[in-house]
């Protein structure tokens, strides 16, 4: 039986974009280890960050950048992250809009990373 997610792995075309994203934006940390790996770290999870053509090995079949579809629930209100985000720049895509999460309602903005993956914002209803 699977329990949680732990990690993910994206893979990127560039380290210092997307680490600005995610940990200025969206205020992930970031983490070296291992022999050269990289890390975000959120919560009690992480993402992994592959640079494209240079992957760790075992990787996905087809690792490209662009290909996620993420969703993030965030701390605090989503119009506090939606005008950070305008803020910084980043256009919001679609929302706030109704969704269901895992655990019930949730309601959500959509952007996109600098690698195009398409990063769904959302807080639980109630």
């Amino acid at each position: 039986m699977i329990k949680n997610l732990d990690h993910l792995v994206l893979t990127v075309t560039d380290i210092e974009r997307t680490k600005a994203f995610y940990c200025e934006i969206l205020g992930m940390i970031y983490e070296e280890f291992g022999e050269g790996r990289r890390a975000l770290i959120f919560g009690p999870s992480k993402i992994n960050l592959h640079l494209a053509g240079h992957e760790f090995e075992p990787k996905a079949h087809l690792a490209k950048p662009g290909t996620a579809d993420l969703c993030f629930i965030i701390e605090g209100e989503l119009a506090e992250m939606q005008a950070r985000l305008v803020a910084a720049g980043i256009a919001i895509l679609e929302g706030p809009v109704a969704r269901t999460g895992a655990r019930g309602s949730i309601t959500s903005i959509y952007v996109r990373d600098p690698d195009l993956n398409l990063i769904e914002l959302s807080v639980y209803d109630g």
